[in-house]
């Protein structure tokens, strides 16, 4: 018995079978939990409306003579502030952010002995990091962001 299948027939059935390939994709892209999809902020329009303050604090800190280095050493990563600042001046906070998992993030206050901070190698997972600094030092704020991969 031979099966014969007429091109009207073919073209029904591919394309009801590319329909149903599509919608597969979306069912796994919107109900399943690996696929999880979120803003990179939750407070993502109140984060825009701050952004020209952020971006004065950038400048600001571009036109110091020496802005914050990062270094990876034995013990971790190692954030140095500008020598030009007391290290008891220097406040503010350091937020680590990982775009592929929101829940590795983590948030440090500065509090400064002398103007380095060490953040330990057991705090940070290899891959890549936003790193922000929000710091402050004689009433003047500042900011410093970079991408690093660790």
């Amino acid at each position: 018995m031979k099966f014969k299948i007429s091109w009207p027939t073919g073209i029904i059935v591919s394309i009801v079978a590319f329909i149903i390939f599509i919608l597969s994709f979306v069912y796994r892209v919107t109900f399943m939990p690996e696929y999880d999809h979120h803003l990179v902020s939750e407070e993502y329009y109140k984060d825009e409306l701050n952004y020209q303050q952020e971006i004065n604090k950038l400048n600001k800190a571009a036109e110091l003579k020496e802005n914050i280095s990062l270094k990876k050493v034995d013990e971790g990563l190692l954030i140095v502030f500008p020598s030009e600042f007391d290290a008891s001046t220097i406040k503010g906070t350091i937020f680590f952010q990982r775009m592929s998992n929101d829940k590795i993030d983590f948030k440090f206050p500065i509090d400064l002995q002398k103007n380095e901070f060490l953040i330990k190698d057991e705090n940070l997972v290899s891959g890549r990091w936003d790193v922000k600094i929000d710091w402050t030092a004689n009433n003047t704020s500042y900011l410093y962001k970079e991408k690093l991969t660790y």
